[in-house]
């Protein structure tokens, strides 16, 4: 059926948004109304002529309104085949009308889960009529109509008005398509929930779902497509997250920025804090007495990978530290908040992108990682391991001081959020040398002490910032080589997962060498 004449609707939505206004057009193209519970009743307050679903089943809605469309009526309604004389035998001897058109929103399920709500009222937000109804007038499609948003209301108007009350096959196919889209990311965040909330891990069965947030212009590469999909609205983040000015992120941005509020979520609101990112690795990391302060710290770490990349803040950006941002190219700067001074001297940095979340990520949330594998999914929870003062275990003669001990901490976070293998100097509460991504432990330690000469030559110093500092490795040194390639950069302390074969030996190197050395027991590979 090329063209299909709606003359009946069913509207049963949760989400009223638009709904009077979209009914009254309806009736001017002459559809007679039929609704459920709460929609009828607002309809009626319209002063709009409705039949109420329980006229048209002959049962009235029952058990707190769990039972009301899960009917003959209804569903006969919604799967009859037009001009199939079987089906128009059997919905004349039922007494069974056609319905044309199918308006339903699911109840609030996901909005109810995000709340933090009780499990009975998460339960209870699980729709259970409204996913058939949906299901079995998408398999319908040649025949019915189907909306699940409101934001659909007037793509169904302006056909019906250029085609005398009908829509077209190629409308009744993509919101078919939609339908079904709706109805499974629905499921997938009720199975989530279950497997959460009932302490199942591994599921048999595993299903995940996300609305369209942004179509991407392309992928990693232009010749890749790409879209994000949000899965979760509880969260501040960068799929989440307000874009005040520049233009759209691309997918690297999107990946770039993600890395970067990740990491800069993991320090307290209390002392500001500054990540700056370079193709997902961190090239700069601070605390400091402010923000502005924090960010000449970061910048210092490698100001040669700074340009052009991505600035996380971990408290709202005063004009202060706009002002420094702006004096280099920046793709980015994602902050939970930042003043109107300083969105003002953003805006003359057209390209710069300003994205503000409205908080911070938890870094101790629950959540899941995903990441596609040929023929499959690679599930597992996300890293909230955090290390505090009382993990660690000295494993050296020499005990850490207090300022190496708040460095290590400090440098071990910052190890978490760079590519395995992942070697971090830090010093005063800074990054002073990183070595990511390398195949092995020795020549991150390498890379991120040469990093360190090059950012001493760059601010004129006369030796590298590693001199006196600590280093942090996500997994445990496999040889002392390691650890001695720390040493000879000027390390004074260590810390490091522990648990290598060789960890005596490790251990009598870094004594050797008059090293303090914690363990943590937890590592953060991160591939």
């Amino acid at each position: 059926m090329p063209s299909l004449k709606i003359r009946r609707a069913l509207l049963s939505v949760s989400d009223k948004t638009g709904l009077v206004e979209f009914a009254r057009a309806l009736k001017s193209h002459g559809v007679a109304l039929v609704s459920t519970g709460g929609t009828a009743q607002a309809l009626k307050s319209a002063g709009l002529a409705v039949t109420d679903v329980a006229e048209l089943t002959g049962f009235p809605e029952m058990m707190d309104g769990r039972v009301k469309t899960l009917h003959p009526r209804v569903h006969g309604g919604l799967l009859a085949i037009r001009e199939n004389a079987e089906h128009d035998a059997s919905a004349a001897q039922h007494a069974i009308e056609p319905i044309d058109l199918l308006v339903v929103n699911l109840y609030p399920f996901e909005e109810t889960v995000a709340k933090g709500s009780a499990a009975d009222a998460c339960i209870e937000n699980i729709d259970v009529g409204g996913p058939a109804m949906i299901r079995g007038a998408a398999k319908n499609h040649d025949s019915v109509t189907v909306i699940v948003e409101a934001e659909d209301y007037a793509r169904v108007l302006a056909e019906m008005s250029e085609h005398d009350g009908a829509t077209t096959l190629d409308l009744r196919r993509q919101l078919a398509a939609k339908a079904y889209a709706r109805t499974a990311a629905y499921d997938a965040a009720i199975s989530n929930w279950f497997a959460q909330t009932y302490s199942s891990a591994t599921p048999t069965w595993r299903a995940f779902g996300g609305r369209l947030g942004q179509a991407l212009r392309y992928g990693e590469n232009p010749h890749q497509s790409a879209a994000l999909y949000v899965t979760d609205c509880s969260r501040f983040g960068v799929a989440t997250a307000k874009q005040v000015q520049g233009k759209e992120l691309s997918y690297n941005n999107i990946n770039d920025t993600d890395a970067a509020f990740e990491l800069v979520s993991e320090f307290d609101t209390s002392i500001p804090a500054v990540a700056i990112i370079k193709h997902a690795n961190p090239c700069g990391v601070a605390t400091g007495s402010s923000l502005a302060d924090a960010y000449v710290k970061a910048l210092a770490c490698d100001s040669t990978s700074a340009f052009g990349g991505i600035i996380a803040f971990n408290q709202a950006i005063d004009a202060a530290t706009a002002e420094e941002v702006t004096k280099i190219f920046t793709e980015v700067v994602i902050a939970p908040d930042a003043s109107p001074d300083a969105q003002a001297i953003f805006a003359a940095k057209k390209n710069l992108r300003l994205v503000l979340t409205g908080g911070l990520a938890n870094a101790s949330d629950v959540g899941l990682s995903v990441r596609s594998v040929t023929g499959g999914l690679l599930v597992q929870s996300r890293d909230n391991g955090r290390v505090e003062e009382l993990n660690l275990k000295v494993v050296t003669k020499r005990q850490p001081t207090r300022q190496e001990r708040a460095d290590m901490l400090f440098a071990f976070k910052v190890a978490k959020h760079v590519k395995s293998n992942a070697i971090v100097y830090a010093k005063g509460g800074a990054t002073v040398g990183i070595g990511a991504g390398q195949m092995s432990r020795i020549d991150s330690a390498r890379i991120a002490a040469w990093k360190a000469q090059e950012a001493a030559k760059a601010q004129g110093l006369a030796k590298p910032l590693t001199i006196g500092s600590v280093v942090a490795s996500d997994a445990f040194f496999p040889f002392a080589d390691g650890l001695l390639t720390a040493a000879e950069a000027g390390v004074t302390a260590v810390i490091q997962p522990g648990g290598s074969m060789r960890d005596d030996e490790v251990i009598a190197a870094a004594n050797a060498k008059g090293l303090a050395m914690v363990f943590t027991g937890m590592r953060h590979f991160r591939h």
